[in-house]
Order: C-alpha cells, then sequence, then structure tokens
C-alpha cells in the first residue's frame, strides 16, 4: 500500500477506502469506549482524526499515547461527522515507531516565540512554524517558476568571494589560516597569501556582480542562495545569514527594472494564497488580522511612482514628527518608508533617483551627478522590500566611482572588462527572501521565518 500524506487524505480521500498514514501525535483523548488521535505529519496545518477502538489488539498500549508519539497507523477511511474534515481513520492497526519522554517540552499550548527559538530542534512541529516553512517552500518554487516562465536562467553564484559587492566592508572572512599565529608578511601584516586561496576571501553579501557577468553573456539570469552580513545588530530585522534573490537583465533600464520587480511581487504572493489558503488563514487569525487586507492591496493595485526628491517633499510637509529628521540627502527610515506607503499612498510606491553619495558605487549616474538610477519598493507594514538599480555601464564613469569610494580598480578589474567588452545598459534588483516572508505571514521577528537563525552570538545546528 502506497504511504499517503495528510493533505493528501483531507484533500483527496474517499470514505470506503483504505489508507497507511505515518506522523506525529498532536492531541490523544480516551475514554472508556474510545480513543481520538490527531495524526499530523507536517505537510499541512490541519491533523487526521483517527479513532481507535477497544477491541484493537494492544488497545491498552495505545490508551498510554501522548502528545509527540510518532506512529505508523493503517485503516479505513469513514464519513466524519465532526464539521471540521470530511474523513476520518478507523484504525485496524497503530504502531508506535517513537516514544516521547516525560519531558517533551511541545504540549498541546501556546508557546511564546522566544521560548520556541530555544528548541529550534523542535520547533517545526508547532502551528506556527509549521505553517511558516511550507510557506517559505510555495514563495521558493513561485519564485523560480516566476523566472523560469520569463526565461531567465538560474545563475548559481559563488558563497566565498574575494570582493565586497556593497562596498560596507561587513563581511565574514573564510580562512584556513591558524587563528593563534597566522603568517606574516615583512609589514606584520597577516600574509594571505598563503592562505587557501591565495589571498583574502570572504562570505559573499550578494550575487550581484556574478549575476552581472551572466547577464552580459546570458541575457536575464538570476540567483537565488544564502548570502552573509557581519553586521552586530539584535534587531527584529537583521540575520548574519539570509537568502537573497537577485535578477539581473541585459538590454534593460531603471524602468524596465521596476516593471519586473512589481510583477514579480505581485505573482509570488498571488502564488502562495493559492498554494497554502489554510496556513494564511492561520496567519491571518493568529498573528495579524490585517495581514490579507495588505496583501490584497499589494497585488490589486499598480505600484505609486515617486522620485526620492518626490518623497522627501512630501515627508516634509506631513507634519509629522518623525524619530529621524527627514533632509534632502538622507536615506529614508523604517519609518518615512510607512509613512509613504500606509497613510500618504495606501499602497506599495517605488521610489526612484536617490542621491549619488548614499548609494553603491555600481549605480549608474544621472545627468545631474547628484542623484543614481536606484530604486527601492516598499509595502505596507514592512518598508522596503525590494532594492534596485540601473548598472553603470559606461567605464570612465564608473572608474571615477570606483576611485570616490576608495576600491581598487585592479581588484575590480575584471568588473570594468565588462565596460571593455560589448558593455550595454543593464539592470537588476534584490530581494531578502526572509523579508519577502516575514511580509507574506505577518511574523514580527525575522529569526521565526528562516529554519536556522543565525544571529549574533548564535549559531546553532
Amino acid at each position: 500500500m502506497r504511504r499517503q500524506m495528510v493533505r493528501e487524505v483531507l484533500a483527496q480521500g474517499r470514505a470506503d477506502s483504505e489508507t497507511e498514514l505515518f506522523g506525529w501525535v498532536r492531541t490523544a483523548r480516551h475514554s472508556k469506549s474510545l480513543s481520538f488521535l490527531e495524526l499530523v505529519d507536517g505537510s499541512c496545518m490541519a491533523g487526521l482524526q483517527v479513532v481507535v477502538e477497544p477491541s484493537l489488539p494492544g488497545y491498552e498500549g495505545i490508551r498510554s499515547l501522548r502528545t509527540g508519539c510518532a506512529l505508523r497507523v493503517s485503516g479505513r477511511l469513514v464519513d466524519s461527522p465532526g464539521k471540521s474534515q470530511s474523513v476520518e481513520l478507523h484504525a485496524k492497526d497503530v504502531e508506535l515507531i517513537g516514544d516521547v519522554d516525560d519531558d517533551y517540552p511541545l504540549q498541546k499550548k501556546r508557546h511564546s516565540f522566544e521560548f520556541l527559538r530555544t528548541l529550534g530542534h523542535l520547533r517545526f512541529r508547532t502551528n506556527t512554524l509549521g505553517a511558516v516553512i511550507r510557506v517559505r517552500n510555495s514563495a521558493a518554487q513561485a519564485i523560480h517558476r516566476f523566472f523560469q516562465d520569463r526565461g531567465f536562467l538560474w545563475l548559481h553564484s559563488p558563497i566565498i568571494t574575494a570582493l565586497d559587492a556593497e562596498g560596507a566592508g561587513e563581511m565574514f572572512r573564510v580562512s584556513t589560516l591558524d587563528a593563534g599565529s597566522p603568517p606574516r608578511n615583512d609589514s606584520g601584516e597577516v600574509d594571505f597569501s598563503q592562505d587557501f586561496f591565495g589571498g583574502e576571501t570572504l562570505l559573499t553579501v550578494s550575487g550581484q556582480l556574478e549575476a552581472e557577468i551572466g547577464a552580459l553573456s546570458m541575457g536575464n539570469v538570476y540567483t537565488f542562495g544564502p548570502t552573509f552580513r557581519a553586521e552586530n545588530s539584535n534587531t527584529s530585522r537583521h540575520l548574519a545569514e539570509f537568502w537573497m534573490v537577485e535578477p539581473e537583465m541585459a538590454f534593460c533600464d531603471l524602468d524596465g527594472d521596476a516593471e519586473l520587480a512589481e510583477d514579480f511581487l505581485k505573482c509570488v504572493i498571488r502564488s502562495i494564497l493559492e498554494d497554502c489558503p489554510e496556513d494564511m488563514a492561520f496567519f491571518q487569525q493568529r498573528i495579524d488580522e490585517g495581514l490579507m487586507e495588505r496583501l490584497d492591496r499589494v497585488v490589486s493595485a499598480p505600484f505609486e511612482r515617486l522620485t526620492y526628491t518626490e518623497a522627501v517633499e512630501i515627508l516634509e510637509g506631513s507634519g509629522r514628527d518623525f524619530e529621524f529628521p527627514v533632509k534632502w540627502g538622507v536615506d529614508l527610515q523604517s519609518e518615512h518608508e510607512r509613512y509613504l506607503t500606509e497613510e500618504h499612498v495606501g499602497r506599495p510606491v517605488v521610489v526612484t533617483d536617490y542621491p549619488i553619495d548614499i548609494k553603491a558605487f555600481y549605480m549608474f549616474r544621472n545627468d545631474d551627478e547628484r542623484t543614481v538610477r536606484a530604486m527601492d519598493v516598499l509595502v505596507p507594514g514592512v518598508g522596503e522590500i525590494v532594492g534596485g538599480s540601473q548598472r553603470e555601464h559606461r567605464l570612465e564613469v564608473l572608474r571615477e566611482r570606483l576611485r570616490h569610494h576608495g576600491l581598487s580598480e585592479e581588484r575590480y578589474g575584471w568588473y570594468l572588462d565588462l565596460r571593455r567588452y560589448g558593455s550595454v545598459p543593464h539592470a537588476g534588483f534584490g530581494l531578502g527572501f526572509e523579508r519577502l516572508v516575514q511580509f507574506v505571514t505577518g511574523m514580527a521577528n525575522i529569526r521565526d521565518v528562516i529554519p536556522f537563525p543565525r544571529v549574533p552570538g548564535n549559531a546553532e545546528f
């Protein structure tokens, strides 16, 4: 008999058919005449009710089953008298595969997310974290479908790199040198030429620069993989390891970049709503009662377009006493972004043409020489969720920008070569995958939307 999943049985199970299931006991209720077990296997939010009669061999052992036990159950599906599901399983055989000790910490009650973070090896078994994992899976599939359907190639960018794509310098070093006594050169500095790769290497903060290589050969590519920031931020919005989605398009300008970002967000969110209705209903009920209304504003209406200059004028004229004062030339903070999306416009906003001094070296310089062709997509409840730009494809301007940021032309020689050999206008954006999952689930802390969070002081598992 083929093993079935609970999701499959609840969706397609027919009364008077035989089935076999494996899973864990969520709840167990025992009376004198019957035992009722709720069996879950992670395939969906709901469990399947298993009814066990006293006549079943080994019934006394079944009465000792409790939350967390792993079982194999086989029997016949029958119409359920309850309203919550169409069928239930009348057991013909129940096998205990894995018992639980008396101190099993996940009982049938609500646990705080702070407590669950101390149980990273068990927290997937809870309703909330199980729903998060399923939504992550749906979102990842939707992302790949979106780009594959549009002819993009998935480019596997390196995790180990020699360059800082952002120029921020907050990167983890990768080394095999003896940390206690590394080799040193004549100047007394660590001699990385003796390291494994023959030079200093780091964990990547972005696959963008490599994606530009791909785009300038293959047309349209995207990367989707882990990235790292050695930023000592203990906040609900930051991780040291997170996943990034970064498309890059040749023969594309900022307008085309913004259009793709809007289509991308709408498509992925629609897909999640279609694939995970039960999980999304749970998030609406238990986590954020305004969630569905907020997501509907993203998928149903066109995004507003504002230049950075227009956004600053709106903020300055709002009459609001922001924690971070607003003026032209400063980066927008989360409170500014949320005001624009939630109060001024009421739907997502694409802010473009930021001051050149607050953006990265690779962004295309506008004719005014004060701004660059950059964009941020802002959404209600979160603020920035996508950041992108048209890339600087003019060789001499890029050289000037590297010098301005104190970056070595020699180390970025291959990047300059892309501008010497068949350069074309190109653009792309980056989306933090966990920020997206946080947005669509309404979860307050980003540590609760990634399976194994890496944060300052914690790299368990």
